[in-house]
């Protein structure tokens, strides 16, 4: 097999300070809403797959409840060699009420981080296929299991073992969410496709910018499911830093957030665990379209409507569990 790299994205800027507590891209999507009430994502774990995390990080060390390196013999050091991990995690989980940082879509999550990027931004398929496997059959001290793996990773490569891993992650009640690349070229009209976010069993996240206009490098193609804030993202970067970067790569762990939200929402209300199917129909319905075609914006603009029912009665609608 081939290697894997980070999807091309770019720093715009790092700062000692955040200056904004609650990023724009977590207020566009609405998160602020099912935090009032009282959903935050209390120990739902989401799986991250990248290039490990910041562990000291103020608004990150107590959101990790674990970690492992598929990168090298030491299979415990997770830490972040570069810093794509570390800001991907914090837009997933970072802590609310530190003044002079940032908040994550559910700041109540766990993080697990399963590091499997080196320095360069480049790892093993196998490296990704074991890390996803891992996650699946992880379990925590008190019974916790993933819910969530969110990947801001990808290549040109339709390799059939990634792709039955995923499908086992599914198959196990796992979200699978994935970016969709950076190769477009501002046409909706064209596909660009990149793994595993072509994949149907994944949620693929396409990005757009604070005007909610689809950010330029965004993949567009037949299998994108719906797009996120992507543009400017300030999050966590490693030594107690903030930054701002834009790609796909930072649409992805919004989505990745408000599953966790979504999650805890639904089951309460439902008064079960929800499959797969289930929770991606009810993601579905937290979206707004903003005027792109299916191939651009797929469902359309991730957006909690934490103020209203996504059902019809008192299950899921059949109708809506079908494939992504």
């Amino acid at each position: 097999m081939s290697d894997v790299h980070l999807i091309p994205f770019k720093l715009e800027e790092v700062v000692q300070t955040a200056g904004e507590e609650i990023p724009y891209g977590i207020q566009m999507i609405n998160a602020p809403a099912a935090w009032d009430q009282g959903y935050k994502g209390k120990d739902v774990v989401v799986a991250v797959l990248d290039t490990g995390c910041d562990v000291n990080h103020p608004d990150l060390k107590d959101r990790i409840i674990g970690g492992r390196n598929f990168t090298s013999n030491d299979p415990e050091d997770f830490l972040d060699g570069h810093y794509h991990g570390t800001h991907v995690a914090g837009t997933i989980a970072a802590t609310l009420n530190n003044k002079l940082g940032v908040a994550g879509v559910a700041p109540e999550a766990k993080l697990l981080i399963l590091r499997v990027l080196g320095k360069d931004g480049s790892g093993s398929y196998q490296g990704i296929i074991d890390a996803i496997n891992y996650a699946v059959e992880w379990r925590g001290d008190n019974g916790e299991r993933v819910r969530v793996i969110s990947m801001s990773l990808g290549g040109p490569d339709d390799i059939p073992e990634m792709h039955e891993a995923i499908k086992n992650a599914t198959q196990n009640n796992v979200m699978v969410v994935c970016a969709a690349g950076n190769e477009g070229d501002d046409n909706e009209g064209t596909d660009e496709q990149a793994y595993p976010g072509y994949y149907k069993e994944v949620v693929q996240v396409g990005a757009v910018d604070e005007q909610k206009h689809l950010a330029e490098f965004s993949n567009t193609n037949d299998e994108i499911d719906l797009v996120a804030p992507g543009v400017n993202v300030l999050s966590t970067y490693p030594g107690e830093k903030y930054a701002k970067l834009s790609g796909t790569s930072m649409a992805t762990p919004h989505v990745s957030g408000a599953l966790a939200l979504l999650i805890l929402k639904e089951e309460a209300e439902f008064g079960r665990e929800l499959t797969d199917p289930e929770i991606y129909a009810q993601l579905c319905k937290n979206t707004q379209t903003i005027g792109l075609t299916k191939k651009g914006e797929g469902n359309g603009l991730l957006y909690l409507k934490m103020g209203e029912r996504t059902d019809s009665g008192n299950k899921v609608e059949e109708t809506t569990t079908v494939q992504k």
